[in-house]
C-alpha cells in the first residue's frame, strides 16, 4: 500500500482521531488502513473521486458507522459512543433537496438546533438569542419567516449552518453541500465557511471542486480507499497524490479572491 504523505504537525489532543481504519460494505472494501487526525480549529477538505470512501470516512468520524478494523475517537471518546450531538453540526448529501418538502420556516429549522440544550424542555431567552444571532451570522435574518421550501439552494444551506451555530456546535461537517447551487452562491457559501472557521469552528468539507478546497481549507486529505495525502494545501499541489487517487492526470485550479 502507498503510504500517505504527511506534512502537518500533530496535535496531542485531536478533535477526531482515525487510527488504521478499514471498512467494507459486505465484501466490497471502501477504506483500507486509513489514519488521520482532525485538529481543533482546522478546516479539513476531503477530496477524491466518486466512490473513493469520502462519505464513509466522514460517517466513521461522526460515529454514524463503526469500522471493521481500527479505531475512531471523537472529542476524546469512541466515536460510536459519543452522544453529545449538539456539539456537531452535520449537513449530509441531499439535505437541501429534502428541505424543499419541509413545511416549516427558516426560524423553526434554526430553533431545532437548540432542542438538545433546552432546560426542562423550555425555550428560554438564551435560546431565542442564540437563534437570532445564528440567523444574523449567516446573513438570513431577513428570511426568518419564509418557508424553507421557497428558498434557493444556497439559502437553504445557510439555514442548516445557522441551525448548527444555534446549537453552539464545535464541529461543522458538510458532504458536498453546494450540489445544484449556482456559482455566485457557491462563492458566498465558501466565504462564509472560511469566516466561521476563522472564529475557531472546526470544519470538515467533502467537495469535488479541488480548487475550492485548496483555496479555503487549512488541511487536505486525498483518498481513494487508501489515504494518498494528508497535510497542507500548498504542499498538496506539489505532489502527485491527486493523480494517484484519481488514476489520471489531474490539475488544481485556484480560485482568485
Amino acid at each position: 500500500m502507498t503510504a500517505a504523505t504527511t506534512e502537518k504537525g500533530r496535535s496531542p489532543e485531536p478533535l477526531i482521531s482515525v487510527d488504521d481504519v478499514t471498512f467494507a460494505y459486505g465484501e466490497i472494501p471502501v477504506l483500507e488502513s486509513v489514519s488521520i487526525e482532525v485538529e481543533p480549529g482546522s478546516f479539513l477538505g476531503l477530496v477524491g473521486p466518486n466512490g473513493s470512501g469520502k462519505s464513509t470516512l466522514l460517517d466513521l468520524m461522526l460515529g454514524l458507522r463503526r469500522p471493521n478494523e481500527g479505531t475512531v475517537s471523537l472529542f476524546g471518546e469512541p466515536a460510536h459512543e459519543f452522544d453529545a450531538g449538539e456539539r456537531i453540526g452535520y449537513v449530509p448529501q441531499d439535505t437541501t433537496k429534502t428541505a424543499r418538502e419541509m413545511p416549516v420556516t427558516v426560524r423553526e429549522v434554526v430553533e431545532m438546533g437548540r432542542y438538545p440544550r433546552r432546560l426542562f424542555g423550555r425555550f428560554l431567552a438564551a435560546d431565542r438569542r442564540a437563534v437570532e444571532e445564528a440567523l444574523e451570522q449567516v446573513g438570513i435574518a431577513d428570511l426568518a419567516s419564509r418557508r424553507v421550501g421557497r428558498l434557493s439552494g444556497g439559502q437553504r444551506q445557510r439555514v442548516f449552518i445557522a441551525r448548527a451555530l444555534a446549537s453552539e456546535a464545535d464541529l461543522l461537517a458538510l458532504d458536498e453541500p453546494t450540489v445544484g447551487v449556482d456559482a455566485e452562491s457557491r462563492e458566498e457559501f465558501y466565504s462564509l465557511l472560511h469566516d466561521l472557521n476563522a472564529t475557531g469552528l472546526t470544519v470538515i468539507l467533502i467537495e469535488h471542486d479541488i480548487g475550492v478546497v485548496t483555496t479555503y481549507a487549512t488541511d487536505i486529505a486525498c483518498l481513494n480507499r487508501q489515504l494518498y495525502f494528508d497535510g497542507d494545501p500548498s504542499a498538496f499541489v506539489e505532489t502527485d497524490a491527486l493523480a494517484q487517487a484519481y488514476g489520471t492526470d489531474q490539475h488544481v485550479l485556484h480560485h482568485d479572491h
